[in-house]
């Protein structure tokens, strides 16, 4: 509270006292000179911004980055065997990937694909550097390194993907599936490249 104080010394209270002086001050005038004071003190820059009421992120959907060592077998088992929608992919030149930081001199190109339909959807960005022989991280469980560690999909029928898993023998991580109530239950699989996914949905036979 003392620090907070201190922020109305000054050239602040002058200001502050300037406003008051005033004969007639409207009360949008003063909630203004309020703001203006609040937000030029640092300890109250949060009480600022945490007092706007409009979003933050322009849309709720998340695009997920992901580089593969071999992008037409990381593409069959995103799309074919766990069902994402694949859509146009897209490329980036060399001098502008460069130039943002994400790639030393290199040009992206990029495989997408959805979660489901409409354009409202997250995304996987799927990229592949074979002349960059990227190291792989430690995946032997998620608290073997640091970042991201798991991907999670919410799948309609979890028997259905489990039989197209099955089809294209990928095996199945620890003890799951494993019931979570109801009628749903957790999967955890890996992905080419040893990256752990999660699958949580209904156990219902699949319909032929």
């Amino acid at each position: 509270m003392h620090g907070s104080l201190t922020c109305f010394s000054g050239a602040l209270m002058q200001y502050w006292a300037m406003i008051f002086s005033l004969k007639r001050v409207s009360k949008g005038i003063l909630r203004l000179a309020l703001m203006v004071v609040l937000c030029a003190c640092p300890e109250s820059r949060i009480l600022c911004q945490e007092s706007s009421t409009g979003p933050v992120f322009s849309s709720p959907v998340l695009d997920l980055g992901m580089v593969v060592q071999d992008l037409d077998a990381s593409a069959a088992f995103y799309g074919k065997v766990l069902g994402c929608k694949e859509v146009k992919g897209f490329s980036v030149a060399s001098p502008f990937a460069t130039s943002i930081g994400l790639v030393d001199h290199m040009d992206v190109t990029a495989r997408v694909f959805l979660l489901g339909e409409g354009e409202k959807q997250s995304r996987i960005k799927m990229m592949s550097f074979p002349k960059a022989k990227a190291a792989k991280s430690d995946q032997r469980f998620i608290h073997s390194t640091l970042g991201f560690s798991y991907l999670t999909l919410h799948v309609m029928n979890l028997d259905a993907s489990m039989k197209r898993l099955k089809a294209a023998k990928i095996p199945f991580e620890g003890e799951t599936p494993v019931a979570l109530g109801g009628n749903n239950a957790l999967l955890v699989v890996r992905d080419p490249d040893g990256n752990f996914v999660e699958l949580i949905g209904p156990r219902r036979s699949a319909a032929e």
